[in-house]
This record gives C-alpha cells, sequence and structure tokens, in this order.
C-alpha cells in the first residue's frame, strides 16, 4: 500500500477533524490535504519526479509532514536530516544523497549556505521561515500552486525515505525504506480512521529519526490528531498533554526520566494520557517502574527496532507492565521490564552465533529479523548491505538471548560487547546493576584495552545529586550481584554521558576519553 493513500482515506473519512495541532496553527485533515496537493504541484513545477530527492532539515514541524507526503505523491524520495549536524556531517549528507530540493529552518540558512555551494544536484533551496536573498519561499510555493490531486505511479517496493542513521560509529549511512516499509506494519498493528473514535498523539521525537516517521505514519492512517513539540522540554511538554489532552505519546528513556524526575510533575494532570510507547534505547528498570507509579492510569509499552527494520519487530506489551497481583507473578514481570518482549507476529527474529545457527535458550547471539518491513538496503552502500542483509536476514548489529518464556532480553551491541581473558561479557548487564544502586543515576559499561586481559572493564557513572559514593562501593556492589569476571575493575565518575539525540550513549566517545589502562 502507497503511504500517500493513508492521507487521503483518512482526508475523505475525518475531513474536518484536526490533523495537526502545532503552536498556533490547527489543521484539519482536509487542509492538510490540500497543503501536500499543492506542495506537491509546485516541485512538480520545478522540475520534481520520480526517484529525485527532497531533503528537510528542520525541528519538528507541520512542513515536515508536508514535504513527506508531497514527495510521495511525486514518486520522489523523501530526506529528513538530523538538525543537530555539523558542517562536515551535513555536506556528506547531502553529497551522498543529492538531493533536487532542500527545506531549511531559519536557523540552518547559515549552515546550509556554508556547503551547498559543492552540492552540484540542488536546483532549489526553500526557506520555511521567512525569505532569504536567493531562497524561494515555503509559502510562496504553496500560494501559487494548484490544489491538484496527484496519483503516484511506483511500487509499493520502491523506496519512499532515506533515512540516515544516528551515526553513533563511522560514517553515517542512508537506510533506504520503501512504501511497503511502513505500510506493513501499520495495516497490520494500527486501526484505520474511524468517525467515532478520536485520539491524540503528542509527537515530540524528532522527525530525522525512525520512530518519529512511524508515529506520523501511524497517526495519519489511524485518523488522530498530531500535537507537534519541536524540541522536547519536560514542562512544555507537560503543558501540552494537560491542555490538548494528549492521549498518545512515543519517548526515549531519556525523555522519561526528565518528567518523571521534574519538581513540577506533580503539578500536571496528565491523566488523559492512555499509552507511553517508549524504546530507541535501553531503558533502565528503576525509570521504567517509577514511572508506572507515577502514572497509575497509563499503559507502557516497550517498542524495539531501528532504522533498518523500518518499526517495531518486538514489543513488550502493557500486560508485562502491570506489577499487581502475586508476588511471583510481579517477580517474574520485573525480570521482564529489562526485555524487549516478543517478536510481533508479521516479523521472524531468531538470535544466532557467528555462523548463522539459532543459539540454545539463555545464550547470548546477534538478533536477526526476516518480514516485509526491513529496509531495502543502504543507499550508495553496496558492500554495507551486503553485510547486513544475508539471505533474505537482516543481521541488527544487537545481541540478546531468549529466556525460557521466549521474552528476547538485549545484552548491548555486537561492537560493544567486551572481552575479558576468553570471556564474554556484556555492558548491558553491568549497567543495569550499576543503576539499581541508589547513588546511582547513570551508568555506562565500557571495555579498556589490556595486554594481558585483551580487555578489562570500566564502568562510567553519573552519581544522583546530592549523593555520594565511592569507586570501591560500586565495585563491591557489582560484585555481590555478578560473577567476579563481569564486575567492574575501574570506576570513574562524570557529570553526564554523551548521547546521540535519540538517548543512545555513545559508547565510542567514552571510549576515546577513557581509554586509559586500568592498573588496580
Amino acid at each position: 500500500m502507497n503511504t500517500t493513500e493513508f492521507l487521503t482515506l483518512s482526508s475523505a473519512i475525518v475531513p474536518d477533524r484536526p490533523a495537526i495541532v502545532f503552536e498556533r496553527k490547527r489543521l484539519s485533515y482536509g487542509t492538510l490535504q490540500e497543503r501536500v496537493n499543492r506542495l506537491a504541484d509546485g516541485l512538480a513545477k520545478r522540475g520534481v519526479g520520480a526517484g529525485d530527492r527532497i531533503a528537510t532539515i528542520q525541528v519538528n514541524c507541520n512542513e515536515h509532514i508536508e514535504a513527506y507526503f508531497a514527495a510521495a505523491k511525486l514518486d520522489a524520495i523523501y530526506v529528513p536530516i538530523n538538525f543537530r549536524v555539523k558542517n562536515e556531517e551535513l555536506s556528506f549528507m547531502l553529497k551522498d544523497s543529492a538531493p533536487k530540493v532542500l527545506f531549511a529552518g531559519g536557523r540552518y540558512y547559515d549552515l546550509v549556505e556554508s556547503v551547498t555551494k559543492g552540492v552540484n544536484s540542488l536546483d532549489y533551496l526553500i526557506g520555511l521561515e521567512g525569505p532569504r536573498d536567493s531562497w524561494v519561499s515555503y509559502d510562496d510555493v504553496l500560494a501559487q500552486a494548484e490544489n491538484e490531486e496527484r496519483f503516484p505511479q511506483g511500487d509499493d517496493d520502491d523506496t519512499t525515505i532515506i533515512m540516515f542513521t544516528a551515526g553513533t560509529t563511522g560514517t553515517p549511512k542512508g537506510v533506504m525504506l520503501t512504501y511497503n516499509s511502513f505500510s506493513s506494519y501499520i495495516i497490520t498493528n494500527v486501526q484505520p480512521a474511524d468517525p467515532e473514535v478520536e485520539e491524540r498523539n503528542i509527537l515530540t521525537v524528532p522527525l530525522h529519526h525512525i520512530a518519529g516517521m512511524q508515529a506520523v505514519m501511524s497517526a495519519i492512517y489511524g485518523g488522530r490528531t498530531l500535537i507537534i513539540q519541536r524540541q522536547f522540554n519536560p514542562v512544555d511538554w507537560m503543558e501540552l498533554v494537560q491542555r490538548e489532552k494528549a492521549n498518545r505519546a512515543m519517548m526515549v528513556p531519556t525523555m522519561l526520566k526528565q518528567l518523571i524526575d521534574h519538581p513540577d510533575f506533580h503539578k500536571y494532570d496528565l491523566s488523559s494520557l492512555q499509552v507511553i510507547t517508549y524504546g530507541a534505547a535501553p531503558m533502565p528498570v528503576p525509570v521504567i517502574r517509577e514511572a508506572i507509579r507515577r502514572l497509575p492510569k497509563t499503559k507502557f509499552i516497550n517498542a524495539f527496532g531501528q532504522t533498518e527494520t523500518a518499526s517495531t519487530i518486538t514489543m513488550l506489551p502493557p500486560e508485562d507492565h502491570d506489577l499487581s497481583g502475586p508476588s511471583e507473578e510481579v517477580e517474574k514481570k520485573l525480570k521482564r521490564l529489562s526485555s524487549i518482549g516478543k517478536p510481533l507476529d508479521d516479523v521472524v527474529v531468531r538470535i544466532v552465533d557467528e555462523n548463522g545457527d539459532d543459539v540454545e535458550e539463555g545464550q547470548v547471539g546477534e538478533i536477526i529479523a526476516s518480514g516485509p518491513r526491513l529496509m531495502k538496503g543502504y543507499w550508495n552502500r553496496d558492500d554495507a548491505t551486503k553485510e547486513t542483509m544475508r539471505n533474505g536476514w537482516l543481521y541488527t548489529g544487537d545481541l540478546g538471548y531468549r529466556d525460557e518464556d521466549g521474552y528476547i532480553f538485549l545484552a548491548g551491541r555486537a561492537k560493544d560487547f567486551i572481552k575479558r581473558g576468553g570471556e564474554m561479557i556484556s555492558p548491558d548487564e553491568i549497567e543495569q546493576v550499576l543503576v539499581s544502586h541508589p547513588c546511582v543515576d547513570e551508568a555506562a559499561v565500557i571495555g579498556v584495552q589490556d595486554d594481558y586481559w585483551g580487555e578489562r572493564v570500566r564502568a562510567v557513572v553519573v552519581k544522583r545529586p546530592g549523593c555520594e559514593v565511592t569507586e570501591q562501593e560500586l565495585i563491591e556492589h557489582c560484585h555481590e550481584r555478578l560473577a567476579s569476571y563481569k564486575r567492574p575493575e575501574s570506576v570513574v565518575f562524570t557529570n553526564e554521558l554523551p548521547r546521540n539525540p535519540m538517548g543512545k550513549v555513545l559508547k565510542r566517545v567514552l571510549r576515546e576519553e577513557f581509554s586509559q589502562p586500568v592498573t588496580a
């Protein structure tokens, strides 16, 4: 199914329902459809056609959504770019994806102009926030265009989005996602628009990330109202939820932690929240337990996936977040809170060893997936595609294991696994133990090169405000709960952990900063 049909159907079924609430704007589904049609017409008059790339660099806004659907109507390819990029990163992404048109927010005009002289593919720069010399105004494009319905001619397996990976290591890779990558998940897991059912999603996750785009696609298909926040701010988020009576939210763990730790949390009425889906980075068990306690009427869902899978492939459902009942059942659920749940019905997930053979229950291996929503490949990276896609299976690079009930637990990234004296050590396991200490706010574990052991275990810890703990106390805390070879041999303290925009800790940065030998 072509994703443009999501908007076409919802605008026909609930034309007067608010599709987007963004600051002072309230756009109905009928109005959104008209704006998309006009933008598609304006781009077509500027020579944009099938296969051309259209890039955008801007914080969350309604124009992001309009630009995607306009591109899809023209069989063009949308390229959302991380708004936190620096000059060299932006230059690389533009030269790699070679867009014909680039949309940019006002704060990025100077950055764009500093790098686009070397991007020969660019024909038009379109300003989203006012005029600028040789730029074309977004509002002018719409005003001068016709409200003409266009129907894409491509196949469901054609690329609709090139989404660059977060680039936690090395050069970002452009992930090619097809129309079917999105529709296969949505049609199976989301109810279509219904005049009798109204839901309101608050959208905070950035739209250059797969979680943000998936949230948009699901909301548009479901005829939901999208309440857009430019960038996450806990107070603004709570005010929006309270004012707009938001029912659903997608959050990353760092966002949820900022909310429940905020001193004004109790001042806001968040009772309208029915579902909070979280993902994109590992969720510390103390954080989700506290969130469940603070928001007792809200259902929680842990959704696991990555850019290359276009959306969720495993899920820990609301019933596994319900910590009521007999003590034995609660204890089992507490353990499951650190899992990513089970595979969805339309995805096959295996855990394999280095030879691609299934590992036994409880044994760590690489998580691989197969199904209709996987990426088409990496843009301009045939070698990387062949390395990741093998015989119809996508090798995620995530390590994990299954328990006796089929729940999957992450054990870290393959590149982050620590090899000490022949033993394989999962950083995630140690990190969960560290954050269980009352004086530890956050923790990350890395391997430090060692001539004798190969690697030794170092923990990088952020203390909880107003709390003191020593290196030796944390080592003993881990020793009491883990095998001796797994306990940290060194603990260093820092004010904060380096993270990418989605909250994933940048282990590469930590290894560079704290690579000094372990001498104890």
